[in-house]
C-alpha cells in the first residue's frame, strides 16, 4: 500500500493505493471511506480488497482542510448529491481506469457515509456498487438509482440509523430492474464491518464489530464483484 496523489477537478488530492500481488491486469475497486476519515481501519480494508485481486484506490474525502473542516462539505454533497466529494470520487475512478495495471472494470464500495457515495453514484460509470451501512439512505432513492450498476448491499439490523433500509432498498431495485443482493444480518448493527484484527470489539448500543456478518458480507461482496467486475485473483 502507498499513498499517492490523484489529479481532480479541484485540484490534486492524496489516495491510498494497493496494489494486489502478482501479474494484472486488475478489476479496479474506488473505496469510499467512513465518516472518521483516514484511519487504520481504511488500510486494512484496503489490503483485504487488494488481497481478493483488486486495484483499490481510496480517495481522501478530507484532503483539502482536514475532517474537522470538510466533514460539513462533504455531507452536504452527499445529500444534494452534487460538489466537489463526487468529482474527488469520479477522479479516482478515472485515475485507475488510466493505469496499465487496471482491466478497464472499476467498482466501487464504500462504508456508512462512504456507503452512502456508493449508491449515489452507481449510475457514473461503475461497473457494481458494494455499500455498507449507508444510511440513512437518500432522498428520492428511485431517482438517484436511475441506470445503477449492480449493487450488493450489506446492513445491520440493529442499526439504529438504518432502519428499514434494506428493505427500502430491495423494494427500489426490484422495482427498477436493477441487478441486486441486499441483506441485513440480524445480530450486527452499524459499523459491523469496521476492525482490524486484534483491535477491541466496540461496545456501544447498535454499533461495533460482528465478525460472523463481516466475514459473510464480504463473502458476497467478492462473490458480486467476480460476477459483475471480472474476477480479481
Amino acid at each position: 500500500m502507498t499513498t499517492i496523489d490523484i489529479d481532480t477537478p479541484a485540484g490534486p488530492i492524496d489516495a491510498l493505493l494497493s496494489i494486489p500481488s502478482g501479474e494484472g491486469p486488475w478489476p479496479g475497486v474506488v473505496v469510499v471511506h467512513d465518516a472518521v476519515g483516514y484511519a487504520p481501519d481504511n488500510e486494512a480494508t484496503s489490503e483485504r480488497i487488494a488481497q481478493a485481486g483488486y486495484l483499490t484506490l481510496t480517495p481522501n474525502m478530507y484532503a483539502r482542510g482536514g475532517r474537522a473542516r470538510c466533514i460539513t462539505r462533504v455531507f452536504r454533497e452527499l445529500l444534494t448529491k452534487r460538489g466537489r466529494a463526487l468529482d474527488d470520487i469520479l477522479a479516482a475512478r478515472d485515475h485507475l481506469l488510466g493505469r496499465s495495471e487496471c482491466s478497464g472494470r472499476v467498482g466501487i464500495a464504500g462504508f456508512c457515509m462512504g456507503g452512502g457515495f456508493a449508491l449515489i453514484l452507481s449510475p457514473r460509470g461503475f461497473g457494481a456498487s458494494a455499500p455498507f451501512y449507508g444510511t440513512p439512505l437518500p432522498r428520492h432513492l428511485g431517482d438517484a438509482l436511475d441506470g445503477a450498476c449492480p449493487i450488493v448491499a450489506s446492513f445491520g439490523s440493529r442499526d439504529p440509523l438504518g432502519v428499514g433500509a434494506a428493505d427500502r432498498l430491495r423494494t427500489v431495485t426490484q422495482d427498477k430492474g436493477i441487478t441486486a443482493d441486499i441483506k441485513a444480518y440480524p445480530g450486527a448493527g452499524h459499523s459491523f464491518a469496521n476492525k482490524l484484527p486484534g483491535q477491541p470489539l466496540i461496545r456501544v448500543a447498535g454499533f461495533g464489530y460482528n465478525e460472523a456478518a463481516t466475514e459473510d458480507a464480504w463473502r458476497r461482496v467478492f462473490m458480486f464483484f467476480g460476477e459483475h467486475l471480472g474476477n480479481g485473483k
